[in-house]
């Protein structure tokens, strides 16, 4: 298979890291065209990559998330590698992951970062990172080792039927989700993962960033799995509605009243919000059940990395 392969590299403002990564993926890949997308740098990442000998793109709306979208649109390759401009992922390690995915006919294969320095992954996002990957395998039913890793190799297939919805750093959960949920057949490969080249700087925010991912996580799982989503709202309201309920029943068929009148009147309240939670859920899960199979047939019209 004389597959053609475009390097992706999204950036913001790296004008001290992205010439070391151009010239790191060009050695791995020589004949391949390496993209370099801009996100408002106000720095000279621009001139860096160009010199460097990238084609460089610009997105101006802000956002790692909208930068992905734009080159998955863009771009027209059989295989995809997307890494940071940062200088962080081993570009040496990007052939091997590209032969897996053909040999193995993957449809992507997640570079699972083990850091070489400590100022290279800072402890909060090692927990951050474990705890998100075990929130995921719980809600999906199975996850990658490194969700948030940005060095990924992707199929034709996988980028052309990804309907980016994220902004921002969540982007790389939601590629995640979107694996998962249509059962792709995925994999992982282990990649050292450096600290940054000195006047690089890291641009998440543990906290914030981490709250966007959650919620995202949250949203996407309302969306995935409405039937369990809604199901345990309406589960929760009925089970305040007959904590509420019984106490009322007993005292009727004792007296034959009914004497905290607005208690009964919350009771009943309470149970036909769980009803409209729960036809909600079986609604919105046949709605689901139809975008998914269109989302399927959109990557399999889309033919798969084999090796002829």
């Amino acid at each position: 298979m004389n597959a053609r392969i475009a390097v992706l590299l999204p950036c913001y403002n790296e004008e001290a890291a992205i010439a070391q990564t151009i010239a790191g993926f060009h050695a791995a890949f020589p004949g391949a065209t390496i993209y370099v997308y801009d996100n408002n740098s106000g720095d000279r990442t621009i001139e860096v990559a160009r010199a460097a000998g990238a084609v460089v793109r610009s997105e101006r709306m802000q956002g790692k998330g909208n930068v992905v979208r734009r080159m998955f649109a863009d771009v027209d390759a059989d295989i995809y590698v997307m890494a940071d401009g940062d200088a962080t992922y081993d570009a040496s390690v990007a052939p091997a992951m590209v032969e897996r995915l053909i040999e193995e006919g993957l449809d992507m294969i997640v570079g699972t970062r083990v850091h070489e320095a400590a100022e290279a992954y800072r402890r909060g996002h090692v927990l951050g990172n474990r705890t998100m990957t075990g929130i995921l395998a719980g809600l999906f039913g199975r996850s990658f080792t490194d969700i948030f890793s940005g060095y990924r190799v992707f199929s034709r297939r996988f980028v052309k039927s990804f309907p980016v919805l994220s902004a921002g750093f969540e982007i790389e959960t939601e590629i995640s989700v979107h694996a998962l949920e249509l059962k792709m057949p995925v994999g992982e490969v282990e990649t050292r993962y450096f600290a940054r080249p000195e006047g690089s700087a890291s641009k998440l925010n543990t906290y914030r960033d981490g709250f966007r991912i959650a919620r995202t996580i949250a949203v996407l799982y309302r969306i995935e799995r409405p039937m369990l989503f809604f199901g345990f709202i309406a589960t929760v309201f009925a089970m305040m509605a007959v904590l509420l309920a019984v106490p009322l029943a007993i005292t009727f068929l004792e007296t034959g009243l009914v004497p905290r009148f607005p208690t009964a009147v919350l009771a009943t309240g309470l149970m036909i919000l769980a009803f409209l939670n729960l036809f909600t859920g079986l609604i919105l899960d046949t709605v689901v059940r139809g975008r998914r199979e269109m989302r399927r047939l959109a990557y399999l019209a889309q033919p798969g990395p084999f090796r002829d």
